[in-house]
């Protein structure tokens, strides 16, 4: 992809400033063999004015922020490292001191043949009567924080184990036959093993839970073709990762870190956001068991769903008329990594956008919507997540989070029913009941910089009324930190306003806002005390609000894996800081309860989960009015 503009400071990183930044890094390095880049994106800009221009001759210097582990002597260094481009030198070199990055996807693989050599792996396989480890399956988990030294001290990954049934199948899916109570510890730094956790010798499930057509049987036959036609062209233009469509004006960014992020949002010329992104990602589960207890990865901060992204493929998972954006990386090693087709963006019908038939006059009017769709699929682990934006005419913004893959699994012995989980089959294997929490960070500009956020509940009238039927909308502004953490309320039909204090309506005098929307209601469920609580402490409520600050990205803190708790969003917000008419940053918690049945297995149909943001008293009527009458449909859309 060629701009045919000079670049915007926003820009994804390109193939050659990667490289650029890489060489300079490993020329500064004494020992450049043993570095290993960990995450490789940009630097964004720290003045929050660079997020109000969509134009690319924007003034500010074009960095690298290169996460790195050094190994040396058997034991790791994160050190953070941040290249001027512009400058061609190296701003700043720190050792990140107690730090463990998020584990490298060349560690995935490398922990399997280690594990397998083990003697002591070795013999708790035998004890179940498996010696044939090229049957064996380990799967990589971060491994938390609960006070053992190992954790303080090493960097390690904890795992679980599944066995292929059919050595002549490399489809099977091996998690129908979960190895249970058997786990590793393993140093990624010495690839030693830390220690074997045998809890004890549980029957493996043997029922096969595959899902390729092969398997599967007679497949359906009754579906006719469904074609999405657009035999002019799509109706947004795209010059760079600069995007035009309907009165829609924006920019993609794409991080390692977080995947998909849209930045500098504006709708007919006035400014909406100057990001939004997924900022983390944590799946705490609730089952005790020794298998179980320890699992709550952090998707976004220990692993990064932006490098575990799929290459999205046409037809299967995006359908229409496609325009792809690319998302360059480095491999571990430093080489540059780039792949095809990470962000998908078409046009979809979305149904009725309005309409209203005058019975006196027997004249209807219907308009359909229709809605830009910007998104990405990332496959963590066992998971996929597709995180989907949706931009629609009347100039409302919508998260879409569809929630599919296959299901963490544990098993049981003959007759137990498992209290924290559901069985799936009838020889114990089952599915713990889990949590999942999206952390998404809004940066408003709404109608400028200086923004406020306001509560608004729905009550119920105290006063007696004639017929006692009214109720109304108590709106409170949410002037510090402390006071903006705040839980949704379905009873009270709570949202929250994002308002510029500065611009009011000139109909109503009220100031102009965007209004946030709750889809989803759950806590967690987690006590007080639990370590998940303390290192995912931005869980405890759906919405925080803090001053923007260039340094205060994720709500877990910069290196949630193996760090003990307590930083990011409680950290931040003890200084309770004014958040009244400032530049602010919003986080909304989307919380997904899933209680598993039998349902979701082998493999689960998409679960959505999301929030809306949409104008209140932010225009002066229906900003969709100008939406034309559907072609090709004569009168009977507007007689």
């Amino acid at each position: 992809m060629t701009p045919t503009t000079p670049i915007h400071p926003l820009e994804p990183l390109r193939p050659e400033e990667i490289a650029a930044a890489v060489a300079l890094v490993q020329a500064a390095s004494a020992n450049p063999e043993r570095l290993r880049f960990v995450m490789v994106k940009l630097h964004e800009p720290a003045d929050p004015r660079v997020s109000t221009r969509l134009e690319a001759g924007v003034s500010a210097p074009r960095e690298v922020f290169l996460s790195i582990l050094e190994k040396t002597n058997n034991e790791g260094k994160a050190y953070e490292v941040i290249v001027d481009l512009t400058e061609g030198a190296i701003r700043s070199w720190k050792h990140i001191e107690g730090a463990q990055p998020s584990i490298m996807f060349e560690e995935f693989f490398a922990c399997e043949d280690t594990i397998k050599a083990d003697p002591t792996f070795q013999a708790a396989l035998a004890r179940r009567g498996i010696t044939d480890l090229s049957r064996v399956r380990i799967d990589p988990w971060s491994a938390g924080n609960y006070g053992r030294p190992e954790e303080r001290e090493r960097r390690i990954l904890r795992t679980t184990v599944h066995y292929q049934m059919d050595a002549n199948d490399p489809e099977e899916n091996t998690y129908a036959h979960p190895i249970a109570g058997l786990h590793a510890v393993l140093d990624l730094n010495t690839m030693e093993m830390v220690r074997v956790d045998d809890f004890g010798v549980v029957p493996i499930p043997q029922a096969p839970a595959n899902y390729l057509p092969k398997d599967v049987g007679q497949m359906r036959t009754d579906l006719k073709p469904l074609e999405i036609s657009q035999p002019q062209g799509p109706s947004f233009t795209v010059d760079g990762y600069r995007v035009k469509w309907q009165k829609w004006d924006f920019r993609i960014g794409f991080s390692p870190r977080e995947g998909l992020i849209l930045h500098n949002l504006y709708y007919d010329g006035r400014p909406l956001f100057r990001s939004v992104r997924l900022a983390e990602m944590v799946v705490p589960y609730g089952d005790p068991s020794p298998d179980h207890c320890f699992q709550n990865a952090f998707d976004v901060g220990e692993y990064g769903v932006g490098w575990l992204a799929n290459s999205l493929e046409l037809g299967c998972d995006c359908l229409g008329l496609i325009h792809y954006f690319d998302a360059h990386m480095t491999e571990n090693d430093g080489t540059v990594r780039t792949l095809p087709n990470a962000v998908c963006m078409h046009e979809e019908d979305d149904g009725i956008l309005w309409k209203h038939w005058n019975y006196r006059t027997d004249h209807t009017e219907v308009r359909r919507s229709r809605r830009l769709v910007i998104s990405f699929i990332a496959t963590v682990g066992i998971y996929e997540y597709g995180f989907f934006w949706y931009l629609r005419q009347d100039a409302s913004i919508e998260m879409d989070v569809k929630l599919t893959g296959i299901m963490n699994i544990g098993a049981v012995g003959p007759g137990v029913v498992p209290e924290y989980g559901e069985l799936l089959t009838s020889d114990g294997l089952y599915a713990p009941i889990h949590q999942h929490t999206f952390c998404f960070r809004l940066e408003p500009m709404i109608d400028g910089l200086e923004n406020s956020v306001e509560e608004s509940d729905t009550v119920a009238e105290e006063r007696p009324t004639l017929y006692g039927n009214a109720f109304k909308v108590v709106n409170r502004v949410l002037k510090t930190e402390l006071e903006a953490q705040r839980d949704s309320n379905p009873l009270a039909a709570r949202s929250w306003r994002i308002i510029n204090p500065n611009r009011v309506n000139p109909v109503n005098g009220k100031p102009v806002g965007y209004q946030l929307i709750p889809h989803t209601h759950v806590l967690p469920f987690a006590q007080p005390g639990s370590s998940i609580l303390q290192r995912a402490g931005f869980t405890r409520h759906h919405l925080w609000v803090t001053p923007y600050h260039p340094d205060e990205r994720y709500p877990a803190g910069d290196y949630p894996n193996q760090h003990g708790g307590g930083a990011g969003l409680p950290a931040w917000t003890a200084a309770n800081r004014n958040v009244e008419n400032t530049i602010l940053t919003v986080w909304y918690n989307v919380n997904v309860q899933h209680n598993p049945r039998l349902e979701d297995w082998p493999v689960m149909p998409v679960t959505h989960a999301g929030f809306l943001l949409r104008p209140h008293n932010f225009f002066t009527g229906n900003p969709a009015l100008d939406v034309p009458p559907p072609e090709g449909h004569g009168e009977s859309c507007h007689s």
